[in-house]
């Protein structure tokens, strides 16, 4: 997904140097817009888990275990970018999200999301990138580090910036103990909000709520690895991992409490109960879920040409069961869910819409690629 606050002539640039980067030797899959062509763009990356497509073309790629990448526009991996700080990486914690700030073009600033330390707490750096030809981060500094229990599961942590220039963070619930995400007193299975320098806005909405952390934004998330602004309605749209079943799509709001594991619609692993039931006054109600789980993860609302009859819908990833989801939707309401990429046979870690119109997707595995989508005949 591209920011909604990335600027055209950012766009215009990217679009140029991507239209013919992507190699021949494409998988055919059906869909509903006609057939679509898979293309290896880029491979031999270890567990990628967030892209971000660069001015100039190239794409900026971070890795599970602790790094990040630069891709050249011919597929090409640089090396590991030096200035990276220290990553812990156990079990789904590492090196995860990345985003470029709305100025990039002017500031070269990103922000990331990563592990720092064996009890699994997740902290937000902001960094300046050097991305010339030995590409490096300088003016490294973690703006917020999340507090309570801390775990290697569950880790969430997708960042998007909006328009008013605050960062919003999602955070994991870590497992174990389930019920942290309805505690205001600590970080745990909520989604904050902060500035870029790490700094608490003033309207958060338990700024002056005695014993509440006044970074939250909301509560009561599993492990929401997709989050997207929805383009020309500024609604912060989110999915999370629900245990056996439940997974959800929610429009997150200021203040709000989404529910987990009060309510849901999963059972535990094994097929035990962890709700008291589906619904519960307070709480709110997931706009779409899934039972059982595909375990989404990146999120993405497609703007582009490429694909007509799909602007406007949203595209996630399914790490699980190892497809490609769309998803369209009237409002607040989804309508219509179409399953893409059957047969793929990769885990969909992340979703992007390229400046060239184009889908770009990352799958997290040991031998990890970029995957071009888009039309079979353009």
């Amino acid at each position: 997904m591209i920011c909604p606050m990335h600027r055209p002539t950012i766009l215009g640039l990217v679009a140029a140097a991507l239209t013919t980067a992507a190699p021949a030797g494409a998988q055919t899959f059906p869909s509903s817009a006609g057939p679509l062509a898979v293309t290896i763009f880029a491979r031999g990356l270890v567990h990628p888990w967030s892209l971000a497509f660069l001015p100039d073309g190239r794409m900026l790629v971070t890795e599970r275990p602790g790094r990040m990448r630069i891709v050249d526009k011919d597929g090409k991996l640089s090396a590991p970018l030096a200035g990276v700080p220290h990553v812990v990486a156990q079990g789904q914690a590492g090196m995860l999200d990345v985003r470029l700030d709305n100025d990039f073009a002017a500031n070269h600033v990103i922000y990331f999301c990563y592990n720092v330390d064996r009890g699994g707490s997740n902290a937000v750096a902001r960094a300046t990138l050097e991305a010339g030809d030995k590409p490096r981060l300088d003016e490294v500094k973690v703006i917020f580090t999340q507090t309570g229990p801390g775990g290697t599961y569950n880790n969430a942590c997708r960042i998007v910036q909006a328009p008013d220039g605050n960062l919003i963070v999602t955070l994991g619930d870590h497992f174990e103990p389930r019920d942290q995400a309805q505690n205001l007193a600590n970080d745990v299975g909520k989604v904050i909000r902060i500035r870029p320098d790490g700094q608490i806005p003033d309207d958060n909405p338990f700024v002056h709520q005695a014993g509440a952390r006044p970074e939250i934004w909301a509560y009561g998330v599993r492990n929401a690895e997709g989050l997207a602004y929805e383009p020309g309605t500024g609604k912060l749209w989110e999915n999370e991992n629900g245990p056996q079943g439940g997974d959800e799509v929610n429009i997150i709001e200021k203040g709000k409490n989404y529910g987990w594991p009060v309510i849901g619609y999963g059972v535990d692993y094994g097929g035990a109960k962890i709700h008291e039931s589906t619904h519960k006054a307070g709480m709110e109600q997931p706009v779409w879920y899934w039972v059982p789980s595909i375990a989404p993860s990146g999120m993405a609302f497609y703007t582009g040409d490429l694909f007509a009859a799909w602007k406007g819908n949203i595209f996630i990833g399914a790490l699980k069961f190892e497809l490609l989801v769309r998803l369209e939707h009237d409002g607040d309401k989804v309508t219509k869910e179409e399953r893409l990429l059957r047969g793929l046979h990769e885990r969909i870690r992340d979703v992007r819409m390229g400046p060239d119109g184009a889908l770009w997707l990352l799958t997290d595995n040991p031998r990890g690629r970029i995957l071009r989508v888009a039309p079979a005949k353009q």
